[in-house]
Parts: structure tokens; C-alpha cells; sequence
């Protein structure tokens, strides 16, 4: 993983547990001990998820640049997908509380794709390597002799 992607998940996961710290906590006094361990679940979940399909997406684009596009809309696909399955195979829980886990599942969401956004729009990634374009032109330019 290359220091702008390492970044990148960075400026995106902490956010979302800060914002998961705080769901915890409001959860905790709102519904007590299931309401918190609902709003736990709720957040490694948007971590786990989201950073995973971040560290799929970069390697796709690193590796397959021509299919970026496509894995983008297939991960997200995939990730709103997973969440469904989790969802139905826990719809009848007393495990957690489902209005907690609903709430900071969407909470940590929104506050994940509002800080990967952010993180985009502020780094300086290049589109163009700058020493691949030196190298051609000298290769091009045919030898002095």
C-alpha cells in the first residue's frame, strides 16, 4: 500500500471511530449495555467494510487501472450487499439493540464516505508519473551519435 493510500484509509477510519466512540456512548445511555454493544458492532462493521472495499479499490487501480471503473460500482455493490446479509441474519437479535446498530451503521457510513471524500479532494496524487515521461522522451529521442 503506497503512503497516499495508507493516508487516505487513515483520514477516513479515524472519523468513523471517533464518530463510533461517541455512538457507543450516547447508545450506552439511551439503551444501555445492548444499545452500546449494538453501536460497537454497528461501527467495526463500516470499518471493516468500507476499509476493505478502500484497500480492494486501490489495489485494483493500481494493478488494473482499465477496470477501475467497474470494480468501483461491483464493490459497492458488494459491500451494500454484505450489509444486507448481515442485516437479515440478525434481524431478530436480543444480542444488540437493532435501532443502536441501525443508526451508527448509518451514522459511521455517511461519516466514512464524507472523510474519503474529504481525503481525495485534499491529496496531491499525480495522474501523470513525471519520470516515466522523462525516461520516453530520452528513449525517443534517439542517440547523439
Amino acid at each position: 500500500m503506497q503512503s497516499n493510500d495508507a493516508r487516505l484509509l487513515l483520514h477516513a477510519a479515524v472519523p468513523t471511530f471517533a464518530v463510533g466512540v461517541i455512538a457507543v456512548a450516547v447508545s450506552a445511555v439511551v439503551a444501555g449495555a445492548t444499545g452500546a454493544i449494538g453501536a460497537v458492532i454497528g461501527t467495526v462493521l463500516v470499518m471493516l467494510v468500507m476499509g476493505a472495499g478502500l484497500v480492494v479499490l486501490q489495489k485494483t487501480a493500481k494493478n488494473l487501472p482499465q477496470l477501475f471503473q467497474m470494480m468501483g460500482l461491483l464493490l459497492y455493490t458488494t459491500q451494500i450487499l454484505f450489509v444486507l446479509v448481515f442485516l437479515l441474519a440478525f434481524k431478530d437479535t436480543t444480542l444488540f439493540d437493532t435501532k443502536a446498530f441501525a443508526l451508527t451503521l448509518l451514522g459511521a457510513t455517511l461519516v466514512w464516505i464524507a472523510a474519503q471524500t474529504r481525503g481525495h479532494m485534499k491529496a496531491k496524487i499525480l495522474y501523470v508519473d513525471p519520470h516515466s515521461a522523462e525516461s520516453k522522451k530520452a528513449e525517443t529521442a534517439g542517440s547523439p551519435t
